[in-house]
């Protein structure tokens, strides 16, 4: 992929939204501190709750836990360089520090996707196999598959930032973006990016559409078994429990495979910026509202947080 040619970068410069007038880029900051703020107290609270409720250790909120843990680590990888870069002239990043923010980005990233899936597994039991839902859902299995959604991260983001940053670098070093994302890093290569871009859609489909797919599939066969419940408080919970979790699913497969299957087929725009803001700090802001609000359990435990503290 990179030929001969050798790279002469060793920095890179985010140009993030210095394109912006002062007054947007102020709005910007001002509205990622507070989607920040506000992802690190909801998933952190989610986070607490689970770890110190009796009444929630079940699977489906040891999952919880767990994807409120990668969203927080999701987030924590780019906010806070973007946060300096805005109160700060020099807007640099060296070049291993971008591939080691590339490479947690997407570990995180891919590791989210397959966890869905995991999670909507859990809710296929729960749901349409209620009596052996406790069998078949152990505490073994949960960490089995927390653990190898993990590692499926792991071996994917390794491939794709391999492939990356073995490419000669040897014209501009701007980055148009505010992280070292995969599709303006490969417009600075100054060789052919064929084979990056299809390993990227490869990686893509294989990760996000192909669990998506099979996360409807699931839901259809949920929906199914959920019609058969003969009691509509119980139907009432169980489509309240799927809701939360469709809609996660949809906002955070939607944003990503509308970033990364286009890839190489548009130029690079402020949309994409918008899209790359939406699934890195407005999905994760907003989770923690998803499941907790929809979610009588959750808000049960969470109210009784103060009196927990009192306590103490």
């Amino acid at each position: 992929m990179g030929g001969d040619i050798a790279s002469n970068v060793t920095t890179f410069i985010l140009l993030g939204f210095s394109d912006l007038p002062v007054s947007v880029q102020a709005t910007i900051f001002t509205f990622l501190l507070s989607a920040y703020a506000l992802t690190l107290l909801g998933n952190g609270l989610i986070i607490l709750v689970v770890s110190t409720d009796p009444q929630l250790r079940t699977p489906m909120y040891f999952f919880l836990r767990n994807l409120s843990f990668m969203e927080l680590c999701f987030t924590s990888v780019t906010v806070p360089k973007v946060l300096s870069d805005f109160l700060s002239k020099e807007r640099s990043i060296s070049f291993m520090g971008c591939a080691v923010q590339m490479y947690i980005f997407f570990t995180i990233g891919v590791s989210e996707c397959v966890f869905l899936l995991v999670m909507a597994f859990d809710r296929y039991v729960a749901i349409c196999y209620p009596l052996r839902y406790t069998t078949l859902v152990s505490p073994t299995l949960c960490y089995q598959l927390t653990m190898g959604s993990w590692m499926i991260g792991l071996l994917v983001s390794s491939g794709q930032t391999t492939f990356i940053f073995i490419l000669p670098f040897c014209g501009s070093n701007q980055i148009a973006h505010f992280f070292c994302d995969i599709p303006p890093l490969l417009k600075l290569a100054c060789v052919d990016t064929l084979i990056n871009e299809l390993s990227v859609f490869i990686a893509c489909t294989l990760g996000a559409v192909i669990p998506f797919l099979l996360i409807i599939c699931s839901y259809m066969k949920i929906l199914s078994c959920i019609l058969l419940i003969s009691s509509a408080d119980g139907r009432h919970k169980a489509f309240s429990t799927c809701a939360s979790h469709l809609m996660s699913v949809f906002l955070f497969y939607g944003t990503a495979m509308l970033e990364y299957l286009r890839l190489g087929t548009h130029p690079s725009t402020s949309k994409d910026r918008l899209i790359s803001l939406f699934y890195c700090i407005v999905i994760p802001a907003i989770n923690p509202l998803i499941y907790s609000l929809r979610n009588t359990e959750m808000k049960t435990a969470l109210r009784k947080i103060p009196s927990k503290m009192n306590e103490k």
